[in-house]
């Protein structure tokens, strides 16, 4: 009898942050393929007997290819598993979430997909950034800093004005600010970069579009680029305190 599979997003890295639906999906998985992002915590919501294999992908290294992990939730499936695909963030959000959908539906495997709180929006949230604010931005562009082909982004495509988001962007971020300057936004406009975003490991560094390469050149992935007007309430808004959030 063939299982199923569940695409589940595991929220941005605070392990509260999952939804209802997710977790509960968890504690009923006989199998969880989950990535390097999603939270370790979650993991402890799964059964004695489930099967937890890391298939997660980090720059330069990859446990698995992506078609791996594909054929992997075919089998686990046809073998009459319940089988959790979790994912850090949301699953259709620069989550390769629809690749494994249509991976799973030529297969005939039957699947749902549980959508999860994006860290495009949810990082900048606990860094105090509004995406939109009445008076700063009306509309918020999220950008992936790297394509399937590797390359940066379309930069005559992209908005002058509002909220710029920018997901695994950060090994890239003089690039990035450069090519932005280039196209038409000023290099004063407020920029920030937030590492670890939502977690105890969280660290914002703020600045201009033409000096935040030099100032947030220590900071790793994971870390999400803000550029925009909002990014200058983020010292005023800033309410989450990572030192004390989980203890």
């Amino acid at each position: 009898m063939t299982g199923k599979v569940y695409l589940v997003g595991g929220g941005p890295g605070d392990p509260d942050l999952i939804t209802v639906k997710g977790l509960e999906l968890l504690r009923i998985a006989d199998v969880v393929l989950y990535d390097r992002l999603a939270s370790p915590q979650l993991l402890n919501e799964t059964r004695e007997t489930a099967e937890l294999i890391l298939v997660g992908k980090a720059l330069g290294h990859h446990v698995f290819t992506q078609a791996e992990i594909n054929d992997l939730l075919v089998e686990k499936a046809r073998a009459g598993k319940k089988v959790v695909r979790l994912k850090g963030g949301d699953p259709f959000i620069f989550g390769h979430g629809g690749e494994e959908c249509q991976a799973l539906a030529e297969a005939g495997i039957p699947f749902e997909v549980v959508p999860g709180i994006s860290s495009s929006y949810a990082v900048p949230a606990y860094a105090g950034i509004p995406l939109t604010h009445r008076d700063h931005a009306s509309q918020f562009t999220v950008v992936t800093g790297r394509d399937a082909d590797d390359g940066l982004p379309d930069w005559e495509n992209l908005p002058r004005r509002g909220t710029l988001v920018f997901l695994m962007g950060v090994t890239r971020l003089a690039e990035i600010a450069a090519g932005l300057q280039a196209h038409g936004w000023a290099p004063e406009t407020p920029a920030a970069v937030i590492h670890r975003g939502t977690t105890a490991e969280q660290r914002v560094v703020y600045g201009s579009l033409d000096q935040i390469a030099v100032q947030a050149a220590g900071l790793r992935p994971p870390s999400i680029i803000v550029v925009g007007e909002v990014v200058a309430l983020g010292p005023f808004l800033h309410w989450f305190e990572p030192e004390t959030a989980f203890s």
